[in-house]
This record gives structure tokens, sequence and C-alpha cells, in this order.
């Protein structure tokens, strides 16, 4: 009998050939998608031909021209050299076209389109699929169910309670003006308006402010700030799988689980708590109006189902995220903005004094006798929009009223910064004026956008600007003179939410109380 024996050679050389079948087929993949991303690039290169643009490398796009922080800037320039649109490649096969002219907005925010999925989904492990990443039936579903939170009568007795939080917040200014040294104001007003969202949305008892967790809370906000807005731009980033594997992926795994642990065992677990109580719930029920949580947890779907835990908690992370970092990057740039605008400041003073001036403390029917308040808080959101951008992923053809037309397909972004810096729309736009906003005054339905436009504009703008006349105008002016720190001046940079690449610094003068004077007296 004969044993046929696979000689060393033998096996060798299938080993080598089955490496090369291998190669073959690695190198003949690769060939089929460099063929799809050039078809791919030269379908939008006819796509974008209507829209000039400057020149782009093939592979890496204009990341040269958006270097170092400098996209607000780089916005500016392009929204005065090429008319109501331009396009911006992230890379070779990826571009986002920018709007920026009040009629471009118009039709777009009066249509359907989705939120651009290629974007928007970096957010889901941190926010979930919420009001803000819905779209379609769902998202109407979920925007109906949740307006009655921001019914009037739910806002006004909520002034009590912001007004507390910013005393809160100018108590420890004072306690830090024996330091002779400008104040970082964004981190206190961060906290100043968390705690505000958590007593008024979540019927949060105490105070956030003087627990040192809710910073932690901050900084991972922070954090995802700039993680999120970091990724969308790196081509090498895309893949969930290969991201996670980056310092990048690790660093936002992490950050996403401290901001849960602030909004999970905090907010819904305690308040499922106490509504195990008993009477507790049949007398929440009993409630002309309900609050944002307890909407969440006693709603009903129309099929009659209730929220999944799963919808709950990307409602409570959502707004808990949009209900105070927005919030806070107005309040902190309208500070900065009356700092470097003393007469302007000392007419919003005198105009508080007159409501205020006996000490009354503020209430629902003062918020509307601030006229020129209104117009500075206006003019400031003008100048430094809390959002300087929205995305959204054309779902059919688009033509723009000057007959350019985009189809379906493209991504668009709604650079609400480069409209509100548009000199065509705003003359002079980088001079704070707040006449602009003047009573009688015109401007397109689109000018200004600072909480969105059109179905999907923002749910808590009413409650935004409430906030923003309590805690920027009426208390902090009546305590303190904002002076700028002309050593420190802030550089707006665009994230998820407009912030300062160094901070907003300023110096603050305690002002004589009126009522302590009168005492004296």
């Amino acid at each position: 009998m004969s044993v046929s024996v696979l000689s060393p050679s033998r096996l060798l050389g299938d080993v080598s050939g089955i490496l090369q079948a291998a190669s073959l087929l690695i190198l003949l993949l690769l060939l089929i998608k460099a063929v799809q991303l050039y078809l791919h690039r030269q379908w939008l290169l006819k796509a974008l031909q209507q829209f000039p643009c400057p020149p782009s490398h093939w592979l890496f796009g204009h990341i040269q021209e958006l270097q170092q922080d400098q996209e607000l800037q780089r916005i500016q320039k392009w929204v005065e050299t090429f008319p109501s649109a331009c396009p911006h490649w992230l890379w070779g096969g990826k571009v986002r076209v920018q709007l920026y002219d009040p009629d471009y907005m118009k039709v777009i925010l009066g249509r359907s389109d989705p939120k651009s999925h290629g974007s928007y989904r970096f957010l889901a492990p941190w926010i979930g699929y919420g009001l803000l990443l819905l779209n379609g039936q769902t998202w109407f579903q979920h925007r109906r169910m949740l307006t009655p939170a921001f019914h009037y009568d739910i806002l006004k007795p909520y002034v009590g309670l912001m007004a507390d939080s910013v005393r809160v917040m100018l108590d420890k200014w004072e306690e830090l003006l024996g330091q002779d040294s400008p104040l970082e104001v964004f981190q206190h007003v961060s906290l100043m308006t968390l705690d505000t969202i958590m007593k008024c949305a979540f019927s949060h008892q105490g105070s956030i402010q003087v627990d040192r967790n809710s910073q932690s809370y901050i900084q991972a906000i922070s954090d995802l700030n700039n993680l999120v807005f970091s990724r969308v731009r790196n081509a090498f980033h895309q893949n969930d799988t290969i991201y996670s594997l980056t310092s990048a992926g690790r660093w936002t795994h992490r950050a996403c689980q401290l901001s849960h642990q602030h909004t999970r065992p905090k907010v819904i677990q305690l308040r499922k708590a106490q509504l195990q109580k008993e009477g507790e719930l049949e007398k929440i029920k009993r409630k002309r109006h309900l609050d944002f949580l307890d909407i969440l947890l006693l709603a009903k779907m129309e099929n009659g189902s209730i929220l999944s835990d799963k919808d709950l908690r990307a409602e409570v992370d959502t707004f808990m995220f949009e209900g105070h970092d927005t919030t806070a990057s107005g309040i902190s740039w309208i500070l900065y903005a009356l700092a470097t605008h003393p007469k302007h400041q000392e007419r919003c003073r005198e105009e508080i004094h007159s409501l205020l001036g006996d000490g009354a403390s503020i209430t629902w029917n003062h918020l509307d006798q601030m006229p020129y308040t209104t117009m500075c808080i206006k003019e400031a959101l003008r100048l430094y929009p809390p959002v300087p951008g929205i995305g959204r992923e054309l779902s059919t053809p688009v033509t723009f009223p000057d007959g350019r037309s985009l189809p379906k397909g493209i991504m668009v972004l709604l650079s609400i910064y480069g409209l509100h810096h548009n000199p065509k729309v705003w003359p002079n736009p980088e001079v704070f004026d707040p006449f602009r906003f003047a009573p009688g005054s015109a401007q397109h339905s689109h000018a200004f956008l600072p909480f969105s436009g059109g179905s999907r504009n923002c749910i808590g703008k009413q409650f935004a600007m409430n906030e923003l006349k309590v805690g920027q105008q009426a208390l902090t002016l009546v305590r303190f003179e904002l002076l700028p720190d002309p050593t420190r001046i802030p550089i707006p940079i665009a994230r998820l939410v407009l912030k300062s690449k160094n901070g907003i610094h300023l110096r603050l003068r305690r002002l004589p109380n009126p009522c302590e004077d009168k005492d004296q007296l």
C-alpha cells in the first residue's frame, strides 16, 4: 500500500495561490470602490455646477480653508463672495451646500426634508432618537405630544424658578468679586441654565449649582460638542466600528456614559419613584397642565401604547442638552455684547429699574414690558446665534427663487451664522445695533432665525426667551455693571452650539442696591 504525502513545496504553492487570489480580489474590490467614488464625485460636480465655490482639493476638499477653528470667519468671507449659497467640500466625495440667503432658507424650512443622517446620526449614542433626530410621522407624534409642556400656563410659574436659579449664580459671583480678576462666565451660566431646566422641566428639588457632580455633566457636554463636531469632518471616523477603536471614540463613549448618569438615575428614576407614592399619581393627573417629564411618563401614543423606556430616555437626554446648553450660549454672548456696548447696557438697566425699582420680584407680566431690552437680546442673538447651522438632506429636488436647483440626495446646511452676518440682509453686519429690531422695523420673514423656523422650529423658544430676559437682563444688570476683559477677547467657534475658543471673560462691578439706599435714608 502506498501513501501519498503532500510535499512542503506543493503546500507552499497552494498557500501562495490562495494569497494571490485574495490579493487580486482585494484589488478588484478597491478598484470597484474607487470607480464608485469617482462616479459619485462626478455626479456631485455636475449637480453643483450652478453653485461656484473656492477651489477645493479632489481628495481633501476645503480642509485647508477651514483649519484651526476658522470656519465662522471663512463663512463670512464666502457669504460676501458667493451669492446665496456655496458648496463646502468636506472631502473628495462628501459635500454640503451652505445656504445663507433668507429666500433660500424659506424654501428649505417650508419643506419636510429629514435631518442629514450622515451627520446627525453621530448624536444618537448621546441623546438617542428624540425630537431633535426623529423624522417623519414619529417626529410629528412626539412634537404633538410635547407641545403642551410649553403652554403659557406652564411657562408662567417658571419665571420664579428661573429667578431663583439666577440669584444663586449671582450670589456666587459676589463671593468671587473679591478676587479682583475677570470671571469666565460660560461655566457659571451653564450650571445656572442646567439648574433651571432641572427645576422647570424635570421637577427637581434643590439646586444643581451647589452639586459638584453637576460639573462632570457640564464637562461631558462640552467634550461631546467638540468630539461630534470633529467626527463629522473626519473621513476616517465615519465608520462606527473604526471610530470606537480610536482614542476619540473611547472618549466619546466615556462622555456619553457620564451624561447618562446625570439624566437617568437623577431625573427619570427619581421621578418614577415619586409617582409610585400613594396619591401622587392621581394628584399629577388632576393638574390642568403637566410639565415636560410628567407628560413623558404619562404619555400614550396614538396606538394606545405608552412611551418606551428607550424613547423616554432619548427625549430626556435631548431636552437636558438642548434646554441648557443653547440657552447658556445665548446668555453668555448677550452678556459679552452688553459689556462691550456700555451705553446700550445702561439703557437696558434704566428700563429694568423702571419696572423693578422698588425691589419687586420679576414676574411673567414684566417680560413683555422690556422693549429695549428685547431689542438688545435679539441683536446679540443675531451676532451670536446659539446654533450656528442646521442640516437637511433633500428628499426631492428643489428649485430656488433665482432659478438654481439641487437634486434629491444633496445635503444642505442652513448657515444661521452666515445668514445673520450677510451684508445683503443686514447692512454693516458686524455692528451691534439694537434698532434693527425696533418696533415697526421691516425684515424678511427668514432673515432672523435664532430658533430656526418652519414646522421644526425650536419647541422651547418661548421658554428660552423668558430665561434670556430673566437671567441675563432683569437680575444681572440690576446687580452688576459688566465690563469686558481687553486681554481675552472671545473668539467664536462653530460647534453644535456656538462657543468661544478662549472662554467668555468679563469683569463685574457691584452696583449699589436702590432698596438698601432707601433703608439707610
